[in-house]
C-alpha cells in the first residue's frame, strides 16, 4: 500500500452536501450501536462515525473499518464507532461528530460524505482534534479530505463488462442519485461504449436525494437487478452498499450472468461466498488505505490536511483479479489504464 502524496486542498464539492458514501449500509439500515476495543500501550483513539450500514457492510464502512483495524494493531490504542441511521438529520451528524471529539478520540474520522457539513461545524469547534472525511471536501486547518477517482476505476469496470458480455447488454445500479454515485454511473458507461458503442446499458437508482435507504436494501438491490437480468443485461456493477449484496445474489442465480462488486474485493468477503462464481470483479476502494495513512499521521505527529487523493495512477482504485474472472483480458484492461493514467482517456465525472 502506497502513501498518497498530498495535494492542495481543494473546494467544497458539490458531492459533500449529499448523503452516504458509495457503498454503505448492511441489512440492518438503522442501527446506531457503538463499540469500542482496546489495545496496549498509548497509542491512538480512533473514533469512527460509520455511514448507515456501519461495519459488516461488506464493501465501503468495512473497508475503512480494516484501515482503523491496521492502525489499532499497529500503534495499539482504541477505537469507539457510532452508525448511522438512514433518518438522520444534520443535527444527528454533528451531535455523533462532537460525541466522539469530547470523549477524547483524536483523529475522528466521517466515513461518508454526508458528514461534510456536520464536519465543517464541529472541526471548528474542536481545533485540537484532528478529522478526517471520506468521498468529501471539508475546508478546515485540521481536516483531512480523502478523496477516490471513483469514475477511473469505474472506467475499467465499464470495459471489463464490454468485453465479458455475450448479450451486448449490461446495467448499473447506484444507490442513492447523488453526485458521488453519479461518477461511478459516468465512468462506467463511457468505459463500457468506449469499448463497443452498441452496447445497451441500463441504470438505475435505488432510492433519491436525502434518503439513504438505497444504500441498505438489499432487496431493492435483488429487485433491480433481477429486472434487468429479465430484460437481457448479463453483466451487472452496482455501487450501492449492502444493497448490492441483493443484486449480486440475483445476479448469481441466472447462469452466464456476472455481477461487478465495488469498493472491496467481494469476490473473498466470506458473507457472499456462495455467489462468487458469479463475481467478475471489483471496483475496488481503498478507503482504508486512506484511513490508515490519515491515523499513521496522526500517530506521528503529522497529521494530514487538505485533500489527498487516491487515483487510479497510484492504485487508490483499482480492479480485483480474484477469481481470474478477467484474466483472459486483462490485456486490454492495462491498455485502458494506462490511457487513462497518461492522459489519453479524460473519464467523464457526470453521466
Amino acid at each position: 500500500m502506497r502513501r498518497v502524496a498530498k495535494l492542495s486542498a481543494a473546494c467544497i464539492a458539490t458531492a459533500a452536501l449529499a448523503v452516504t458514501a458509495t457503498a454503505c449500509g448492511s441489512t440492518s439500515s438503522d442501527n446506531n450501536e457503538s463499540s469500542s476495543s482496546s489495545g496496549g500501550g498509548k497509542g491512538v483513539k480512533i473514533g469512527l462515525a460509520f455511514d448507515v450500514g456501519g461495519r459488516g457492510d461488506r464493501s465501503f464502512n468495512d473497508s475503512a473499518a480494516r484501515g482503523a483495524d491496521k492502525a489499532k494493531k499497529e500503534f495499539g490504542g482504541e477505537i469507539k464507532e457510532l452508525t448511522a441511521k438512514t433518518s438522520d438529520t444534520e443535527a444527528d451528524r454533528e451531535q455523533r461528530l462532537s460525541d466522539l471529539a469530547e470523549a477524547g478520540y483524536n483523529p475522528v474520522v466521517g466515513v461518508g460524505y454526508a458528514y461534510a457539513a456536520s464536519m465543517t461545524k464541529v472541526a471548528a469547534k474542536y481545533p485540537k482534534t484532528s478529522f478526517g472525511i471520506v468521498d468529501s471536501v471539508v475546508d478546515g486547518k485540521n481536516v483531512d479530505s480523502i478523496t477516490f477517482t471513483e469514475e477511473q476505476g469505474s472506467y475499467l469496470a465499464g470495459v471489463a463488462a464490454a468485453l465479458k458480455s455475450k448479450s451486448k447488454h449490461v446495467g448499473f445500479i447506484g444507490g442513492v442519485d447523488v453526485p458521488l454515485i453519479k461518477k461511478f454511473e459516468a465512468g462506467y458507461v463511457q468505459g463500457v461504449k468506449d469499448t463497443n458503442p452498441k452496447i445497451k446499458v441500463d441504470t438505475q437508482y435505488l432510492s433519491h436525494g436525502s434518503d439513504t435507504s438505497g444504500f441498505a436494501s438489499p432487496d431493492k438491490g435483488k429487485e433491480a437487478a433481477q429486472g434487468m437480468l429479465d430484460n437481457g443485461a448479463d453483466v451487472i456493477y452496482t455501487a450501492a452498499g449492502s444493497s448490492g449484496n441483493g443484486a449480486i445474489e440475483a445476479v448469481a442465480g441466472k447462469k452466464g450472468a456476472w455481477a461487478i462488486g465495488v469498493d472491496s474485493d467481494q469476490y473473498n468477503i466470506p458473507g457472499l461466498s456462495k455467489y462468487k462464481s458469479a463475481i467478475l470483479t471489483s471496483m475496488v476502494k481503498n478507503v482504508d488505505v486512506g484511513v490508515y495513512d490519515f491515523v499513521k499521521s496522526v500517530h506521528d505527529g503529522k497529521p494530514l490536511t487538505g485533500t489527498n487523493s487516491y487515483s487510479l495512477a497510484k492504485d487508490g482504485v483499482s480492479l480485483a483479479t480474484s477469481g481470474g474472472f478477467i484474466d483472459d483480458v486483462q490485456a486490454k484492461l492495462d491498455a485502458a489504464k494506462k490511457k487513462i493514467t497518461d492522459g489519453s482517456i479524460k473519464v467523464k465525472t457526470t453521466p
